[in-house]
């Protein structure tokens, strides 16, 4: 409704927004109509590749609805991983074109290197919290004990989210280069492995295999985007912080779950979290994983008083 009023007052108002194709406009029509249709059809393979998993396993699986149901638990907690990925592509959009427009190549690199270890940071810490507490939280809030089926496949959309994330933002690189359309391009590769995968490793294993193919698709997706820009543009996204980051994360995990695995309920929940967070943390800032770790320290300690601005 507010729309239609705005369109009424915009074709009175022909002042404020005349409607009038510019001479830009039509020079560049077919580029524009071929740049749009590209990312139509990138939206369409993208959207159709998340929901797939979904149709695959009320089609294929006996007890459809209950495993259904198991495996959407698992996808909205694992989806909460991925939490920040919106505002750091939003925010690296506009500093991308930029950069390609002046052909400023190391600030690309530095936006695909940073964006990986932060997103590597926030996944695999969030990732751990949520695999140290799961199972607890079932019992101790008395949900139904079939939702214990879903610790397996969260562990496995987990780990995508972990890739998808850890991979930098390789996608807006592409899609505002001039190799826009190798964004559509490998969206396909995409769906020609996910699609037969999906179906037969879900006919075989249930929804666990239907993890497994969310995570080989998503790994396999961005490892051609990783050749590909490393290939044209000499970008990586990954440094030796990478690999410490993934190290830290699985030593804290460890620690935490076998000296406290005995400890149950709410007790358990809050003490392996909190000792995962304090391990993580700490070894995070004393090794400087992030150059925005202390940037961002700093601004908490003003914020708290504790260093002078």
């Amino acid at each position: 409704m507010l729309s239609f009023f705005l369109s009424i007052y915009y074709t009175q108002s022909k002042s404020i927004l005349p409607f009038k194709i510019s001479k830009v406009t039509r020079r560049f029509s077919g580029s524009i109509l071929k740049l749009c249709s590209y990312v139509y059809a990138g939206l369409v393979i993208f959207n159709i590749s998340i929901v797939f998993d979904s149709l695959v396993i009320s089609s294929v699986l006996d007890d459809a609805l209950t495993q259904l149901a198991i495996y959407s638990v698992a996808q909205n907690i694992a989806s909460m991983i991925q939490a920040p990925q919106r505002g750091i592509i939003a925010a690296s959009i506009a500093h991308l074109s930029l950069a390609w427009k002046n052909k400023n190549i190391a600030l690309i690199q530095r936006i695909y290197q940073r964006s990986s270890i932060n997103q590597l940071l926030f996944a695999a810490g969030f990732l751990s919290l949520i695999i140290l507490s799961f199972l607890d939280a079932v019992t101790t809030f008395n949900l139904k004990g079939t939702y214990l089926d879903a610790f397996y496949v969260i562990i496995l959309l987990g780990l995508t989210k972990v890739v998808d994330m850890g991979t930098g933002v390789n996608s807006q690189i592409i899609a505002t280069s001039t190799y826009w359309r190798f964004e559509m391009i490998s969206g396909i590769i995409l769906l020609s492995v996910m699609l037969p995968l999906s179906y037969f490793l879900t006919k075989e294993f249930g929804i666990v295999g239907t993890g497994v193919a969310q995570l080989i698709s998503i790994t396999v997706y961005n490892i051609i985007r990783i050749i590909f820009l490393y290939g044209k543009f000499r970008l990586f996204p990954f440094t030796i912080q990478s690999l410490y980051t993934v190290i830290l994360a699985a030593a804290g995990f460890g620690i935490c779950y076998f000296t406290l695995k005995d400890i149950h309920g709410w007790a358990g929940m809050f003490t392996r979290s909190i000792a995962f967070i304090v391990l993580y943390g700490s070894g995070a800032i004393y090794m400087n994983l992030s150059p925005d770790i202390k940037p961002v320290l700093e601004t908490i300690k003003k914020r708290l008083g504790l260093l002078k601005s």
